[in-house]
């Protein structure tokens, strides 16, 4: 048996769809364990790209089983639509395969309307930038312990008492607050309750088998969202998810104890990027930037929204490495890099005049953080063909070796490109505990 949570070590769209789907085949379960459909994993196999938002991405592979957890909030329509698609291609043929925490809380209309309503109303500058999908009102009526949740749906007559007890205030919010339209409380509960009777095959206790396939001997990879940066808690809030992004929160969002998880994989591009509004030290505002941003089709896989890109910041790693226990690093997207004569690599910020080793704890001093470069050769050379660390160029091998000794942690995984087999394999997570 081996656990291995797979976490993002920056702001999220790190590639953690891709190397989820390289170390599926060697576990028995993936479980996702936070966030909701404002994640997106992109995956390339044989060519052929899958983008999921809530279906963990290990089910690609028939003989992996997917759970979403207790800790995941779950808009049930995006879920069918995801569904329906994976089932066209022949990839879901068994319900089985996907089980669905009746504990998790759902997305309903007026959170998708309310998320929206907030984000437009909010001034200049105090913008989140959220993907208006619903996560953070969700959430909100999960801590506040009015949340509907999976299991009801199978429950139609306590469903449409609940959604009626919210409905009149949730839609005085959106009317009389926000200038909106009302949601129509009938044809809420009609697909409600379709939703319960087409979700019905995959709802189950995901806690119980976890439990049991851990007992069992069983392998599993968690699979997380978003990044540590966007953690409500450790990231750079408020610009932040609402949910716990990082190694921590695999076990309230599952339903396992601390001391069943082996190792922590985190995953980070060979540069930086970012969606949405905060702050972000190595940002670049010039053509070096927009090269990033093109060579790297730097787009959200969500929101299509362009990200803003920047050098690898090792000021960020190193608190992602502490805060998240990480054991392994995966290094995605080298292969962007390639053809830049000149890489920078952030090692410090200069803050008020003083030199900071350490990820500062206010907004204003990331706002006021100028990072510390150090300048490393670049390498011309297509790295896309490299299948071991020795295939890579000198200066490649050189950047790696690098940020291997400012984080204090190894490179198990490096991504050469965006298919499945452009990975280059120096530790087996799932052979080692």
């Amino acid at each position: 048996m081996t656990t291995v949570v797979g976490v993002g070590a920056q702001w999220g769209d790190e590639g953690k769809g891709k190397i989820v789907d390289w170390l599926a085949p060697r576990a028995d379960l993936v479980a996702r364990f936070q966030g909701g459909n404002n994640a997106g994993h992109t995956l390339v196999v044989d060519g052929e790209k899958t983008v999921l938002h809530i279906v963990p991405s290990g089910i690609l592979h028939p003989g992996s089983i997917n759970l979403i957890g207790p800790g995941v909030v779950v808009d049930p329509g995006a879920l069918l639509v995801e569904l329906a698609a994976l089932t066209e291609r022949k990839v879901l043929k068994d319900p089985w395969r996907l089980r669905v925490s009746g504990r998790a809380h759902v997305i309903l209309p007026w959170h998708l309307a309310l998320d929206q309503a907030r984000e437009n109303a909010a001034a200049k500058g105090k913008k989140i930038g959220t993907t208006g999908r619903g996560i953070g009102p969700a959430y909100e009526d999960k801590a506040a312990r009015r949340g509907i949740r999976m299991a009801d749906l199978l429950h139609p007559e306590e469903l449409a008492q609940k959604i009626r007890t919210l409905a009149d205030w949730k839609n005085f919010e959106l009317v009389n607050y926000f200038n909106g339209d009302p949601v129509d409380v009938d044809a809420l509960i009609e697909t409600a309750v379709g939703w319960g009777r087409d979700l019905e095959p995959y709802i189950d206790h995901t806690g119980r088998i976890l439990d049991k396939a851990l007992r069992d001997g069983k392998s599993v990879l968690f699979e997380g969202a978003q990044g540590t940066f966007l953690d409500i808690d450790h990231g750079t809030y408020p610009f932040v998810t609402s949910s716990n992004c990082v190694a921590g929160a695999v076990c309230t969002g599952s339903g396992v104890g601390p001391t069943k998880i082996d190792r922590v994989l985190g995953i980070t591009k060979a540069y930086t990027t970012r969606v949405g509004e905060g702050p972000f030290p190595s940002e670049l505002h010039d053509d070096l930037g927009e090269q990033l941003r093109t060579a790297g089709s730097e787009f959200g896989a969500t929101t299509g929204r362009p990200r803003r890109c920047g050098w690898l910041d090792c000021v960020m790693l190193r608190e992602s490495v502490c805060v998240n226990g990480i054991t392994d690093l995966a290094i995605n997207k080298l292969d962007i890099l390639s053809g830049f004569p000149e890489l920078q690599i952030a090692t410090a910020y200069r803050i008020d005049g003083k030199l900071r080793h350490e990820f500062p704890m206010t907004m204003t001093d990331v706002a006021n953080a100028e990072p510390v470069y150090e300048a490393m050769p670049g390498w011309t050379e297509d790295v896309t063909g490299a299948r071991n660390f020795d295939d890579l160029p000198d200066n490649a091998r050189r950047y790696i070796d690098r940020i291997e000794t400012l984080v204090e942690v190894q490179a198990a995984f490096i991504s050469v490109g965006p298919g499945r087999d452009e990975t280059i394999m120096r530790t087996d997570l799932f052979a080692t505990k």
